[in-house]
């Protein structure tokens, strides 16, 4: 059997050759077994269009249906970092709530990270300083999704530049040494182009295993670079991930959303 190719001519390539005299149509998520988790970098609202619109980036949002979800570059970078979403809106029209992080009184996240989510507890909640030039962060939340169902989300935007991801991705492992038995997804825009042993995502792999393969959502309009990635030290309860892909998401944002499916039902059942 060929082995799949997964470098990034081959990717780029592929991203063409799909996009092709596709037409272009609204998606909705198929309803699967688990929880729908979701990434999402809102580029401040602003919209390949240049144009700044929350309200897109809410319906976008609205259109995927997320359980959990996590955005990056929700609040403005400078000042007060102030939020720029919504949030009674997503709460009362989608049921999303917010994961708070205390410290930051009008900001929705944690230098531009946010973690929203449908049903559970939360636990447990830590904000992180990312290593590096730039001000980058991570948010660390555990939530109680009940009938003994747990599960550690980590939010991360990682750096521009390669060392800094080295010592970020690094930094995220410390992380995970802390409570390695807890179902663990690690998603964000993480910023790495680079595909094979030279991404600083490898560095990741002793605790999440192999990479999934790439899927390419950056840029919005035709897009050929995976930035964003869905990770989990449990692979086995992580479905396809695939992008988000419509209409309104080609426009509102220079990413397409990431979106996968999580069974947490095979770790209890493995854990029994």
């Amino acid at each position: 059997m060929k082995k799949p190719d997964h470098s990034l001519t081959a990717q780029m390539l592929n991203s063409f050759r799909n996009r092709r005299g596709r037409p272009v149509m609204a998606v909705a998520s198929e309803k699967r077994p688990g929880l729908l988790v979701a990434s999402y970098n809102v580029h401040k609202c602003v919209g390949t269009d240049r144009r700044f619109d929350p309200d897109r980036v809410m319906q976008v949002i609205r259109e995927i249906a997320p359980d959990v979800i996590a955005l990056q570059e929700a609040d403005r970078r400078f000042g007060d970092r102030v939020g720029l979403l919504d949030m009674s809106r997503l709460y009362n029209e989608m049921g999303l709530t917010r994961v708070p992080v205390s410290g930051m009184p009008r900001s929705h996240g944690w230098r531009g990270n946010v973690l929203l989510f449908r049903e559970g507890m939360v636990r447990d909640v830590r904000p992180f300083v990312l290593p590096g030039l730039e001000p980058r962060g991570a948010v660390v939340a555990e939530i109680d999704l009940g009938a003994g169902r747990e599960l550690r989300i980590i939010a991360a935007h990682l750096g521009l530049l390669r060392w800094a991801r080295r010592q970020q991705a690094d930094f995220i492992l410390s992380l995970m040494r802390e409570r390695q038995d807890c179902p663990t997804v690690l998603m964000g825009d993480f910023n790495e182009w680079r595909l094979g042993a030279g991404s600083a995502l490898t560095r990741l792999e002793p605790v999440f295993g192999p990479l999934p393969p790439p899927v390419p959502s950056f840029p919005a309009r035709l897009p050929v670079l995976a930035l964003d990635r869905i990770l989990t030290n449990r692979p086995s309860v992580l479905s396809e991930i695939a992008v988000h892909d419509s209409p309104l998401a080609r426009l509102a944002s220079d990413h397409l959303p990431l979106k996968a499916w999580i069974n947490l039902e095979e770790v209890i059942e493995a854990e029994e």
